[in-house]
């Protein structure tokens, strides 16, 4: 069963001081790639979800989001009272040594000094981690079900054109025997043209028609084409992300077809090729987006 690339999870963790909502979301990309924009205080914990993404998502441009509402802030100030006791002291001193009255209001004086409030870092417990975790797993898998939700609507499709492909080819051969036919006339009337009056070797003929056809000959261009249709409805079935092995299939279905078409020299075959590139083209915008 395959999976798309495209995704969207969504989970909302709840704790007594905050309100932390966790949002993913996936897009098609030839590699992992994964941007996160996270608040400081999980900053530590950065490579811990980048590898918890990449165990379960593996490929594809996913972005990564925490929002943070708190019903009270991470760092609350608090006054630093030996900066302050130190302010005092000297301006008692001062107030002293000047002769200024004793009810002078050093707090007020003091307050706007550097360094009387400090902040402290906040730190992330292991509590409020692993509330958190369990958010982000829950995201992913809601994430992950959404990629395979995607993944059986383009399954659908690709396979339906795949046999799309495969029945035109079989359309192919009727108009295969037709061919020589339209060759060994052709190949007569330019002769004709020519004036030779009949008067050819008609073993020699035979002999340079079939050598002719062979060269147009498509039996093996089928036979591979029917081979690659068939592996790549094999590999849609396989576990595990196939979105490279397919885009390798495709190139392999692809030069077949072009072969096809280029070795052909029919009008009626031509117009096959022509449909069955068309459903290729359909089937590798598919697969650009495939897990």
């Amino acid at each position: 069963m395959i999976k798309s690339m495209t995704g969207f999870g969504k989970s909302v963790c709840e704790l007594s001081t905050k309100r932390i909502t966790i949002e993913l979301k996936s897009l098609n990309s030839k590699q992992l790639d994964i941007n996160t924009r996270i608040p400081g205080l999980y900053r530590e914990k950065d490579l811990a979800i980048r590898n918890e993404i990449s165990q379960r998502l593996q490929r594809g441009k996913i972005d990564v989001t925490f929002y943070v509402e708190s019903m009270m802030p991470d760092k609350i100030s608090q006054v630093n009272e030996e900066v302050i006791s130190t302010y005092h002291q000297q301006l008692k001193n001062l107030a002293d040594k000047l002769g200024l009255a004793d009810n002078t209001d050093f707090l007020r004086i003091i307050m706007p000094l550097p360094d009387t409030l400090k902040s402290p870092q906040a730190e992330l417990d292991d509590t409020e981690w692993k509330a958190v975790h369990k958010s982000l797993i829950e995201a992913l898998d809601q994430l992950n079900n959404f990629r395979v939700q995607e993944g059986v609507s383009m399954q659908k499709d690709v396979t339906e054109r795949n046999e799309s492909i495969a029945a035109l080819l079989s359309q192919v051969e009727p108009f295969e025997e037709q061919r020589t036919e339209k060759i060994r006339s052709r190949i007569k009337d330019s002769l004709a043209e020519l004036g030779t009056n009949g008067n050819i070797d008609e073993n020699r003929f035979e002999q340079e028609l079939i050598y002719y056809i062979e060269k147009l000959d498509i039996s093996e261009e089928k036979v591979r084409l029917s081979n690659h249709l068939q592996y790549f409805v094999e590999t849609l079935n396989e576990e595990g992300p196939v979105g490279k092995k397919l885009g390798f299939i495709s190139q392999e279905i692809g030069r077949e077809i072009n072969t096809l078409g280029s070795k052909a020299n029919d009008a009626n075959i031509q117009r096959l090729v022509v449909k069955m590139k068309d459903d290729l083209e359909k089937i590798k915008e598919q697969i650009l987006n495939i897990l």
